[in-house]
């Protein structure tokens, strides 16, 4: 295994992210106070440790860490897009996982953080406080804007399904990436633009923001995951890492993934595992589907395994086969 890589797909947690070199000078961060990576597993720990990436996922996944770039990930479903993310969470050591889901209803206001002024409004009328005591009760910080506070490490933020997304968003996040930071309004706003206020890491988890701007110290692992249904900006693409995953190419890799997952479940499974590529020549099948089958014929004790792995793994895209 070369040795720059940090990342490097065995599965095992390490200490690897503490070689990490300093960062380009045209990517260097200097966010402070610099923050812990909050305790805990990645968030996803079946998945993180049984998936078997590329040798040429593990170069770009480390290429985007070594630039501070994000990584846009393509490929059809079920090719362990988003699982790529917790994998690398969890071998690095590097905390949860930060999760935001695009449709095309999101906005770059959505990931960077929520304020919640009725609240605000109402509590100060009940309590007879100010309103503009305490605001930070009322502000929480999105999956993007947790992950851009001052972590000595980075977080690794998984975003779902870019490609769904409204046109301009990609390049509203091409301003947040390249600049390592956002302000919060209603903060730079008052008198005292210092607050305490909620992340995206759950229940407690709060952190103070001075000068209403959160700036990141270590550039996150920003994980953009794509099932090609758009074309994106020539801006945009130059500033990531871009890897494509593909489906496994043969029955015996398919049944290591299986194996990986099942573990003695999936013992005499060649035959589902023959039937899904003879399907799949068909029209689009992922590899969930597929361990989906295994682990329902093994329990469900029929004699007719062929028909019901069929009804288990439906096309999602394609000719729909009628044999």
């Amino acid at each position: 295994m070369p040795d720059w890589l940090l990342y490097t797909g065995s599965r095992r947690p390490h200490d690897g992210i503490d070689r990490l070199p300093p960062p380009p000078p045209w990517r260097a961060f200097a966010g402070e106070p610099v923050l812990s990576v909050p305790p805990g597993s990645s968030g996803n720990e079946h998945q993180a440790t049984t998936y078997r990436p590329s040798d040429d996922a593990v170069q770009q996944v480390n290429a985007a860490l070594y630039l501070r770039r994000p990584l846009l990930v393509t490929g059809p479903p079920g090719t362990g897009k988003s699982t790529l993310a917790y994998a690398v969470a969890h071998e690095l050591g590097l905390g949860p996982v930060l999760h935001w889901p695009i449709t095309s209803r999101t906005t770059l206001r959505d990931g960077l953080y929520q304020y919640d002024p009725l609240t605000r409004l109402y509590a100060a009328g009940r309590d007879g406080a100010p309103a503009d005591e305490d605001i930070g009760r009322y502000i929480r910080l999105g999956p993007l804007g947790t992950a851009l506070l001052p972590y000595g490490r980075p977080r690794v933020l998984l975003v779902d399904e870019i490609d769904k997304s409204d046109i301009d968003l990609p390049n509203d996040l091409l301003t947040i990436f390249e600049k390592g930071e956002y302000e919060l309004p209603e903060l730079t706003r008052r008198a005292d633009p210092a607050a305490e206020v909620m992340t995206a890491d759950g229940p407690g988890a709060r952190v103070t923001v001075t000068a209403g701007t959160v700036r990141c110290n270590a550039f996150p692992l920003v994980v953009m995951t794509s099932n090609g249904e758009r074309e994106f900006p020539p801006a945009f693409l130059r500033r990531c890492v871009t890897v494509e995953l593909r489906q496994p190419s043969g029955e015996a890799e398919l049944s290591a993934i299986v194996r990986e997952h099942l573990g003695t479940l999936a013992d005499q499974s060649d035959d589902l595992v023959r039937r899904f590529f003879e399907r799949s020549a068909s029209g689009t099948l992922a590899t969930d589907q597929l361990l989906n089958a295994v682990y329902l014929c093994r329990h469900a004790g029929t004699e007719d395994r062929r028909a019901l792995a069929d009804r288990i793994m439906p096309y999602l895209t394609g000719p729909v086969d009628d044999d």
